[in-house]
């Protein structure tokens, strides 16, 4: 019985991270087909708001893995590390873009492209491991046994795309609730295509499953078929309210409908394939760890997931409403209407747009350099960090040679003078300068 619960709350920490950090991702990657710097600015800063609290819960799940089903531990992550890594180092990459680009006055394009381009390494990333999960790891006693390139399989990559496409549904779900303006109207048109094409990748992927999945799906199960036919109707439903939804008010209901789909798809997902969690045959009680480990497990989890649930509520909270453009650099607020229009009497909402545009420029051309030769060396700086300390923790086995206490010397110190150079420039730009209101 503990099994099915570890089981379950495995589940839970990854349907919670797929909505949550999922439309993030989905930001992130619309971020990247948007011409305009304004709504740029405003993804990165509605991210900022909650984007740690959203990736809590990948932890939480692998951490449920390694203790509570250690066998799939043992199993998924040597089959998939390639994709993994990466993963986790386009998730390091994105967070830095995210706090770099809220601290810097204006819009920088060269953090926006880390952003935007770290995203969608992260959601193909994921959808190549869940794709390689469904197709089947070769391993024997808990043991992955296949070779390097194993998850690579046409499956794994229809699901790497349909992870995206769902995720970039949830990101335009999303901006519709909290922007308003070009961004709102923006979000609006795109959400109904990114739900067919949601549609159009989930049946391929619900009949492509039979082929891909080397066990046998028993859907002459009356149970299993009554669950499998539920959740299909409530996605379906779901999509059809968030069809209705995009470009209409409340504007809260196409993410509600998009989250009540994503939630329907998982079930759908469990109900076709349990009791086996890695194909084609380890199954949940198979790949369960002792009964004492369990027992710690789910009490020091499960103390734990309420904790970070708070956390999500409490930045929901705080962040309700829509999203507000904010103050300027100089110390006054960001201008958000522009003179009044003689024809109309009415303000003129395109000169606070351009003067927004204008302030961007100004404090873009304020940069420490071009921004191609600063994403470059900032990217560089970041990813010399992580392979230091993966080499110096012998991360991937046999090679901590490479790498000893003078090395490690040698690469801290560089790594300093290069982050001490740079502050001094932006220093010498006056980027750390405090506004006028604020000394």
């Amino acid at each position: 019985m503990l099994e099915y619960t570890s089981y379950a709350l495995v589940l839970l920490s990854l349907g919670a991270y797929v909505l949550l950090d999922g439309y993030d991702l989905g930001i992130g990657v619309l971020s990247l087909f948007d011409r305009s710097d304004q709504r740029r600015k405003e993804y990165s800063e509605l991210i900022a708001t909650a984007w740690d609290a959203n990736e809590s819960w990948i932890i939480l799940a692998g951490v449920l893995l390694w203790a509570g089903l250690p066998a799939v531990y043992a199993t998924v992550l040597p089959g998939v590390y390639l994709p993994l890594v990466v993963m986790l180092l386009a998730i390091v990459l994105r967070g830095t873009a995210i706090e770099l680009q809220s601290a810097a006055p204006g819009y920088r394009r060269g953090w926006g492209l880390v952003f935007g381009l770290s995203s969608l390494v992260a959601a193909l990333c994921q959808g190549l491991v869940g794709g390689a999960v469904l197709s089947g790891l070769p391993h024997r006693g808990g043991v992955f046994t296949g070779g390097t390139w194993d998850w690579l399989t046409p499956y794994s990559v229809l699901t790497a795309l349909g992870l995206t496409a769902v995720y970039l549904l949830a990101g335009a779900a999303w901006l519709q609730d909290k922007t308003t303006g070009t961004a709102h109207e923006r979000a609006g048109r795109l959400g109904r295509p990114l739900l067919l094409a949601v549609a159009a990748v989930s049946v391929v992927l619900g009949f492509g499953l039979r082929l891909a999945d080397p066990q046998h799906l028993r859907f002459d199960q009356p149970l299993r078929a009554a669950l499998l036919g539920i959740a299909v109707a409530v996605a379906a439903a779901c999509g059809a309210i968030a069809w209705y939804g995009f470009g209409r008010r409340p504007d809260w209901r196409p993410f509600a409908a998009v989250a009540g789909a994503e939630a329907a798809g998982l079930l759908a997902l469990v109900a076709a394939t349990a009791p086996v969690v890695v194909p084609p045959d380890l199954t949940v009680h198979a790949a369960a760890g002792p009964r004492g480990s369990q027992l710690f497990l789910l009490i020091g989890v499960g103390s734990c997931i309420p904790v970070v649930l708070a956390y999500n509520i409490y930045a929901w909270w705080v962040f309700r409403g829509k999203f507000a453009q904010p103050p300027a650099r100089n110390g006054g607020p960001a201008p958000s209407s522009g003179a009044p229009d003689p024809s109309t009497g009415g303000p003129g909402p395109s000169t606070g747009a351009a003067a927004v545009e204008r302030h961007t420029a100004e404090a873009r051309a304020e940069d420490d350099g071009p921004w191609v030769a600063v994403v470059g060396r900032r990217v560089l700086l970041t990813l010399l960090a992580v392979a230091v300390a993966a080499l110096s923790q012998d991360v991937f086995g046999g090679v901590r040679a490479w790498i000893g206490p003078v090395g490690v010397a040698v690469c801290s110190v560089t790594a300093l003078a290069v982050w001490i150079r740079s502050d001094r420039r932006s220093e010498a730009a006056g980027e750390f300068d405090l506004p006028a209101a604020e000394k």
